[in-house]
């Protein structure tokens, strides 16, 4: 179940061209042949015919996700989007973000501030989605999503925010809020700035999650997990952090429904794909300690998922603990013996493991004074880098080679 890249486990090749929330077609999924598709670097997500809890510690240290400011600002930036000719000169723009990257404008008025949505409700918009100059992309009479979850492309998300029930207003935003430098195929080009019309229907609280159905918890689980698989084909990593954490919150939250076994096993199912993706998202930004706590708990549960053995067998090499990373990739194998991808990462872990098993070697015998010269195994060696462990070692043995040697000169 892996493809080149340290990919997500439900992602194909069409995926740019779902609407802008619809990424669930079963057209949209291809079938895998193996347990983890051949690739340089492994990286897929798990379908939903294959098998991937991030907690909000996962998050600190990410990038913030963009807010919007409460204050409603005018735009005061000589900098303007791609805009109407008199967008400069029309009071009614709104700068959202203060960047001018994103505006809004009110085009029928709403029934006042106090009825704006918040984040976490439910909300419904009519929805008509223009390239510049007018060319339509998408209209959508209803279209429903929380707010504030990334459900949606960020201009939607952001904007929402302003706006007042019944409100319709014109948002121009710059590609960097809707599909960005790559677009979406076939209608939108890469890099295209989007004009919005967007009329606020409802908004309500989300569904209590405790009196969900196993089904609808299921439903809901596979949406945001579905979504997350999008951030990440997009290389949007801290957003997909953001839906795979949504996901696991709302699969571990309690409930005072009783579901079927078969209910049960589902959600567990569910719960293995998020906490894989998690943990390739988690590797993707680096946070190498994050993603080993995502890997291990996949491993509690499913000691055998070969995903997540193969990632923290990854996560252990960024680290530089070969001898720890290696036996756990062969486990890996074992599993699936003819799988390119771990038998080429094998190798190169087993001739890093080598080398720094030399270069420890040839460190060892100059601090301790050996008058040998290296051994033409480890020649050209002692450049490489040294994990901060072995030097730590190897002063400690030096000094108390010396302290012995000040301690028997006294004697004597």
């Amino acid at each position: 179940m892996a493809s080149g890249g340290e990919g997500l486990d439900d992602i194909s090749p069409d995926w740019a061209g779902a609407s802008l929330v619809d990424l669930t077609s079963p057209e949209l999924a291809k079938s895998n042949t193996s347990t983890l598709d051949s690739g340089e670097d492994f990286e897929v997500l798990d379908n939903d015919e294959e098998e991937e809890e991030g907690r909000d510690e996962d998050l600190i240290g990410l990038p913030p996700l963009e807010d919007v400011p409460r204050n409603d600002g005018r735009e005061t930036a000589a900098s303007q989007p791609p805009a109407p000719e008199d967008a400069e000169e029309t009071p009614e723009w709104v700068d959202v973000l203060g960047s001018g990257l994103l505006k809004k404008k009110v085009i029928v008025a709403g029934q006042g501030p106090e009825t704006r949505p918040v984040k976490s409700q439910d909300v419904t918009v009519r929805l008509k989605t223009m390239l510049q100059g007018g060319t339509v992309v998408e209209e959508n009479p209803s279209l429903t999503f929380t707010l504030g979850d990334c459900d949606v492309i960020q201009a939607l998300d952001l904007c929402i925010q302003l706006m007042e029930m019944g409100e319709t207003a014109l948002i121009i935003s710059d590609a960097k809020y809707c599909f960005g430098r790559q677009g979406r195929s076939p209608d939108i080009p890469p890099d295209s700035s989007l004009e919005l019309e967007v009329e606020l229907l409802s908004a309500q609280d989300a569904p209590d999650l405790e009196l969900l159905s196993g089904k609808e918890k299921i439903e809901l689980a596979n949406r945001k997990r579905e979504r997350g698989n999008f951030h990440y084909q997009r290389a949007d990593y801290v957003l997909a952090i953001n839906s795979y954490d949504i996901a696991l919150k709302i699969i571990g939250s309690s409930s005072k429904v009783d579901f079927t076994q078969e209910e049960e096993e589902a959600l567990v199912d569910v719960k293995m794909k998020c906490l894989n993706n998690l943990a390739a998202s988690q590797l993707k930004l680096d946070h190498y300690d994050a993603a080993l706590r995502s890997c291990n708990q996949v491993l509690e549960q499913q000691p055998d998922n070969i995903k997540a053995l193969f990632r923290k067998g990854k996560v252990l090499a960024q680290q530089g603990e070969y001898k720890e990373a290696i036996p756990i990739l062969k486990a890996a194998l074992k599993l699936e013996p003819s799988n390119k991808t771990i038998h080429t990462e094998l190798s190169k872990l087993a001739k890093k493991h080598a080398d720094q098993k030399c270069v420890e070697t040839e460190m060892y015998r100059k601090m301790l004074g050996n008058p040998s010269g290296p051994t033409a195994k480890c020649k050209d060696k002692s450049s490489r880098s040294i994990p901060w462990k072995w030097l730590f070692g190897a002063t400690a043995v030096a000094l108390g080679g010396v302290a012995l040697s000040v301690v028997i000169a006294a004697r004597n």
